[in-house]
């Protein structure tokens, strides 16, 4: 027969042994949207469960937020937002939620661009080299204008800004769960190591392409910040916000610039409607392009998994179209 003494410290050890697992629990993260939650992911591993509120192919400027979202930032021990003025409902959800989460902007640290900066910068291209970065929407401007504060939020389209994403992703896991600082740290350390990488590949790829065929159309103007830094004018008929709609003079003088160009694709974004890409393209003469990802990214099973996926899915595309002009 067994001690009752050896039983319990058996039991005991077995106790022990145990409780370093329940402690060990994946710290629970909450990421606006898909790019911000694949950053996490490669940062933070096994470590930590990320919960994405706007899903795969979904769009964050018209996200309507549910209960459960509520919900789930109240579990959430940190919140990762892209900031910009792209999530313009997230403040009701947080107020809704009563989490006690840090939310984390992590564009922090990114020079933005305005609408006017790019419009200005573009509007140099167009005199010197007939390159133009768009708007099509006359009046309609204000309305995007004023959700985002005049900010182009899509600065995740130029990697150098994706690195800094990056190290402010690392250094608020590092501070919500100190105990793996250094794990967060090193993963960082390769995740921008990679990140830097891929920016070289783009910018090789780029090059590939005569200055002068460098222009692209997509369904809406979320490009600005690959646009300069990368050297592509983009052209779209919708701004920032997909929530903006353009009017009857702005697709016929867009198309009238397509036309002029030779621009001989018409990207459609994951995330949008086809039906204005197709009618653009066919008043223009030009076909609808493969999809494209700019604000989101794809299913697990599709073209564009990951926040590098993304890149490697767009920019091949891009330039086999520019070069066929």
């Amino acid at each position: 027969m067994i001690p009752v003494r050896t039983l319990f410290l058996a039991a005991s050890a077995a106790l022990l042994a145990f409780a370093p697992a329940q402690a060990a629990q994946p710290l629970p993260v909450v990421a606006s949207f898909t790019i911000l939650a694949d950053m996490a992911s490669q940062i933070g591993g096994d470590k930590i469960a990320v919960a994405t509120l706007v899903g795969p192919d979904g769009d964050a400027h018209v996200y309507q937020p549910t209960p459960s979202d509520a919900k789930t930032l109240a579990r959430s021990r940190l919140v990762l937002v892209n900031g910009l003025g792209m999530e313009g409902w997230l403040d009701r959800l947080v107020a809704a939620s009563a989490t006690k989460a840090p939310v984390i902007v992590v564009s922090q640290g990114v020079a933005p661009l305005t609408m006017e900066d790019e419009d200005e910068d573009h509007a140099d291209h167009d005199h010197e080299k007939g390159h133009n970065h768009a708007k099509a929407h006359d009046g309609d401007d204000h309305g995007h204008h004023h959700d985002h504060d005049g900010l182009d939020p899509h600065a995740w389209q130029n990697l150098a800004n994706g690195k800094i994403y990056a190290a402010n992703i690392g250094a608020a896991l590092a501070k919500a769960d100190p105990a793996n600082a250094a794990y967060y740290q090193q993963r960082t350390q390769d995740y921008i190591a990679r990140l830097d990488a891929l920016d070289s590949w783009v910018k090789a790829e780029i090059a590939r392409v005569p200055e002068a065929k460098r222009k692209i159309v997509t369904s809406h103007d979320a490009f600005g910040y690959f646009a300069n830094a990368y050297g592509v004018a983009f052209l779209a008929p919708v701004g920032i916000s997909t929530e903006a709609e353009p009017s009857a003079a702005g697709m016929g003088r867009l198309i009238e610039q397509i036309k002029k160009e030779g621009v001989k694709t018409v990207f459609v974004e994951s995330m949008s409607s086809p039906k204005l890409a197709e009618v653009l393209a066919k008043d223009a003469g030009a076909a609808v392009g493969a999809a494209i990802y700019s604000d989101s990214l794809s299913p697990k099973n599709g073209p564009a998994p990951s926040y590098e996926a993304m890149f490697r899915h767009n920019v091949p595309l891009f330039v086999d179209a520019m070069n066929r002009e």
